[in-house]
């Protein structure tokens, strides 16, 4: 009898401390999203250069970082939008320096890309780097499906530019200041949200290289005093997800840059800034892996199906014309 209330004791013990520790991280949770104050970014320097400003999370996040005093380095292909878009935030924004960059990281190597932005930013206060270009494919398909062309754009912009600019950007500001912050934007489709992305292999990929990269520079260069972090968006309401209608899971690209921005310069390797994503990925990890995937691989198939005869129609009525 004493034997079984020494262990019923035992047994409460450790219930009682798997209890606390599931409480505190609850409580840390509740504070991180919504009680912790942001940075004041303009501490690492006056200048931010953000990839693929011209459209979705990249144009918003820009004008986020213009909203707090932040000078702007817009990098992306497109002139004329580069050109639309700094009109458009020095439009709001009065007083706010901001420099272009027409780099199409599709075609471009990396020690080319390092040139370019190495020269461009050489006597800017740069302290903020957002890589934010992504590329990915039309819609879903098999991994020998996918054009050896789009293949190589997918991972000339996911991986080669991010690689390459972060390296021509870390440069400067560790023989400059020993300060700095560099955010890159990662994807759900890698593997801190899911085990696996089927028909969207080199994507998801590309995106979990990211991740580890993101990780391996933090503890690289946290004691230069750079805060390396990639920021983990699940869908949100842009063209690259074909989403034009946002809503509580699927935020606007504005209200994600919101998000996105308060957690810049915050210990977290990998992080996912939208709450209520953060919410959506804490279910996902609770189903078992092998049902997780059937469900992913089903999903994909039906929309590699809906893409293909999408297809099928522009190409029926191309050779009607």
């Amino acid at each position: 009898m004493e034997l079984q209330k020494i262990f019923m004791v035992v047994a409460a013990c450790v219930g009682f401390i798997n209890l606390s520790k599931y409480l505190l991280k609850i409580l840390q949770w509740i504070w991180i999203t919504f009680f912790r104050p942001g940075k004041d970014l303009k501490q690492y320097g006056s200048w931010a250069l953000v990839t693929g400003s011209t459209d979705g999370i990249g144009k918003a996040l820009a004008f986020e970082l213009a909203a707090r005093g932040l000078n702007l380095v817009l990098v992306a292909r497109n002139p004329v939008k580069l050109q639309s878009t700094l009109e458009e935030i020095e439009q709001k924004h009065g007083g706010i320096a901001v420099k272009t960059v027409v780099v199409d990281f599709s075609n471009c190597g990396g020690e080319e890309i390092a040139r370019v932005i190495g020269e461009e930013i050489r006597d800017l206060d740069l302290g903020i780097l957002i890589n934010n270009v992504g590329s990915a494919y039309p819609y879903a398909r098999f991994f020998h499906e996918v054009d050896p062309q789009l293949l190589e754009s997918v991972v000339r912009v996911n991986v080669v530019a991010a690689t390459w600019v972060t390296r021509a950007v870390v440069r400067g500001m560790l023989e400059k200041k020993k300060k700095g912050a560099i955010v890159n934007v990662g994807s759900g489709s890698s593997s801190s949200c899911v085990s696996s992305y089927p028909l969207y292999t080199v994507y998801a990929a590309t995106k979990a290289y990211v991740a580890m990269l993101s990780k391996s520079m933090s503890l690289e260069y946290k004691q230069h005093g750079i805060d390396v972090q990639c920021q983990i968006p699940l869908l949100v309401a842009t063209k690259m997800a074909s989403i034009k209608k946002p809503s509580f899971f699927i935020p606007s690209p504005e209200t994600y840059s919101k998000a996105s921005i308060s957690w810049i310069g915050h210990h977290d390797q990998i992080c996912l800034p939208y709450w209520p994503h953060s919410l959506q990925a804490a279910v996902i990890r609770l189903l078992p892996e092998t049902f997780l995937d059937r469900c992913l691989l089903k999903y994909f198939v039906g929309m590699r199906a809906r893409g293909l005869r999408k297809d099928s129609k522009i190409g029926h009525l191309k050779s009607h014309e």
